[in-house]
């Protein structure tokens, strides 16, 4: 009889004393070809037989929706943004657990996660921002930044020789005199960290170091990439919890201009956070005495032209990503005359980079994003070739007189005017009196034109140049136009009398 009570005292017990417990954080890495680590963590929370918790990926946080636990054996069901279902089944192995992930969008593959120690991406509990307190400018980008940026064209696929025959061909090509003076490599130069917290560099980028001092070789200045959030836009390390550590590498690089992506920081901020989250890195390239242009990148979001200066930042987003579509410039283009009065010397409205030379528009198409972008005194950073130009690229992005309405030293934000038909006349005051105009073609056929300069408050004898025919033209004359479908006139002040 004592015996059989034993039996039952240990039979009931059993699934108290053996139950598998799931709680904790779970990280699962996976070293790439390129040499950086990407990893997936689960922080579960177990309550009876249900799972709790998230799953942390490089390209975005799921929230657990369904589970069930049966012994050491598990089944979590999270949604995908694109509204698809991300199922984890396997068992608990000791400290591992072992599963398979099912993905519509992925064929499905089997993961070992190991038990952390702590959170390394702080899924759990984020960090808190820092105060929010207003910084004085830094000195820099009096006139917007001008440059050459690897993602528009390379994306994934720059590396240190890419980057190398890019400084060559930004010299070769008078580019660089023209002021094309910063290069800088986007999103994918990054490694681990070494186990001091260093970010090292990926095996892309066999030493920055030596990368920056020969661009630095070429007169011209070196740019780097990242973000506040634990992985940057393609999964790679960004910066989060370890701002002043990585300042204080970019400086010892020789680093001049920083992007800072917001990416994965939304999975651990609200946007009511950002201006605080970008001061934190300002505050932390500022601390390293090195001159550096800071670039925020967050897409325009919470207004960001009514802080970005006040947080240390010289430029910022002001929309979503543009890609080489007459449709997306001038989507963009139409959002940028309501917040044209935030740019000024030091700190510009930045409607994303140049598509110029990348095949997607015509000529014309061109010669109205590089028209329009000086017209806005946005920064002017190519993603094009320079190694092999067209002649129409080059006369676009070589061109003096559009370049000098860029970087006029008044550094006023031309705006949109009015449209007369299909012609949209935007208007720029430059520095001394003299006065910017570009009309600008919507149509898909030829637009005949006289400009209608005392609409547009111009008066007296002033002598315009058509920068990209080169034509004079007097203010008040019934000078005619035709401009090409989605083409542009762009007048500026030649002499004052």
């Amino acid at each position: 009889m004592k015996r059989l009570i034993a039996f039952l005292v240990l039979f009931l017990a059993a699934p108290l004393l053996f139950a598998a417990d799931f709680t904790g954080i779970w990280l699962y890495s996976s070293k790439q070809p390129d040499g950086h680590t990407s990893q997936m963590v689960l922080a579960l929370q177990q309550t009876d037989n249900k799972l709790t918790g998230k799953i942390e990926h490089p390209w975005g946080r799921l929230d657990i929706k369904e589970s069930k636990v049966d012994g050491n054996h598990f089944s979590i069901t999270a949604i995908t943004n694109e509204g698809h279902p991300y199922i984890c089944e396997g068992a608990l192995d000791g400290d591992q657990l072992r599963f398979t992930v099912r993905d519509p969008n992925d064929k499905p593959y089997d993961v070992v996660a190991a038990r952390a120690q702590s959170d390394p991406v702080r899924v759990a509990t984020p960090l808190t921002p820092p105060a929010v307190r207003d910084l004085p400018p830094n000195g820099l980008a009096k006139t917007p930044p001008m440059g050459w940026n690897s993602w528009n064209l390379f994306a994934g696929r720059v590396d240190d020789k890419i980057v190398r025959e890019m400084a060559d061909a930004l010299v070769s090509s008078g580019m660089r005199d023209a002021g094309y003076i910063y290069l800088n490599i986007d999103d994918t130069w990054e490694g681990d960290r070494d186990a001091n917290g260093v970010i090292q560099t990926n095996n892309k980028f066999p030493d920055m170091k030596a990368l920056a001092d020969y661009v630095h070789s070429k007169g011209l200045k070196f740019g780097i990439y990242s973000s506040p959030g634990p992985y940057t836009c393609a999964g790679y390390q960004g910066s989060y919890a370890d701002e002043a550590q990585d300042a204080k590498t970019y400086a010892g690089w020789g680093v001049d201009y920083l992007k800072y992506d917001w990416c994965s920081a939304s999975n651990l901020y609200p946007d009511s956070a950002m201006r605080a989250v970008y001061q934190k890195m300002a505050e932390a390239l500022r601390a390293t005495n090195r001159p550096i242009v800071y670039s925020l990148c967050q897409y325009g979001r919470e207004n960001v032209w009514e802080w970005g200066a006040v947080v240390g930042g010289n430029l910022w987003r002001t929309t979503g990503d543009i890609n080489d579509t007459y449709k997306r410039m001038m989507e963009i283009v139409d959002t940028q005359s309501a917040i044209a009065k935030w740019a000024g010397p030091g700190h510009w409205n930045d409607p994303d980079m140049l598509e110029v030379g990348n095949g997607g528009m015509t000529t014309d198409e061109y010669r109205t994003h590089m028209s329009l972008w000086a017209m806005f005194a946005a920064p002017l950073l190519a993603g094009n070739d320079v190694r092999n130009m067209s002649t129409d690229t080059r006369s676009i992005l070589l061109n003096k007189d559009v370049i000098a309405i860029d970087q006029d030293p008044l550094g006023q934000q031309g705006q949109f005017v009015f449209k007369r038909g299909d012609v949209d006349y935007w208007k720029r005051q430059l520095s001394g009196g003299a006065v910017a105009i570009a009309a600008v073609n919507r149509a898909n056929v030829p637009a005949s034109v006289k400009i209608p300069w005392k609409d547009l408050g111009v008066g007296g004898n002033l002598d315009f140049k058509d920068v990209w025919s080169g034509l004079r033209v007097k203010a008040l004359s019934d000078s005619g136009f035709t401009i090409p479908p989605h083409g542009v006139v762009l007048l500026r002040t030649e002499a004052l009398h």
